[in-house]
């Protein structure tokens, strides 16, 4: 069930497990993503992957390790938002879309500030934009499944005479 399918009165309980277990698997897929891509970027295109270091050959172990700790880092510090939100926040998963995509802007236009060629920039701000996807819409995912109607416990009540 979606957040959209419950009444915006009704109460809702959040699903902890279900949100970082789906947090942990978006780790590994992000984590898959930024592998994938210096395999392909450097290994088939010989693009350079703007990493902190590269080394040479086919595969930047340096570059794919980096990539593969920001998408893992990425993905829980989403995590940790939506689930944050997901408990305070009204209409919690527009605010964490916009969150998202502001996060995932800076980081494909921070290619461009850095003396490569035009091709280099494009490449690697496309690579984090697919980084920026791939964690977002997963985590967006999963926040939905992790809501559930608040059980309708007896609230104590206290009676004063």
């Amino acid at each position: 069930m979606s957040h959209s399918s419950f009444n915006d009165h009704e109460k809702l309980d959040v699903d902890a497990r279900t949100v970082w277990v789906g947090g942990l698997a978006t780790a590994l897929v992000a984590a898959l993503v930024g592998v994938v891509s210096v395999l392909v970027v450097r290994g088939v295109f010989e693009i350079p992957v703007i990493a902190p270091t590269n080394t040479s050959g086919a595969i930047d172990y340096i570059g794919a390790a980096w990539l593969a700790g920001f998408g893992v880092v990425g993905s829980l510090l989403a995590t940790a938002l939506a689930h944050l939100l997901l408990v305070l926040a009204p209409r919690p998963m527009v605010f964490f879309g916009w969150i998202v995509a502001l996060v995932t802007v800076v980081f494909v236009v921070w290619p461009f500030t850095v003396a490569e060629s035009l091709t280099v920039q494009l490449v690697n701000a496309a690579v984090y934009l697919v980084m920026g996807i791939a964690i977002g819409s997963l985590i967006s995912g999963m926040a939905g499944r992790a809501l559930r109607p608040a059980q309708n416990a007896q609230q104590t009540r206290y009676y004063y005479d």
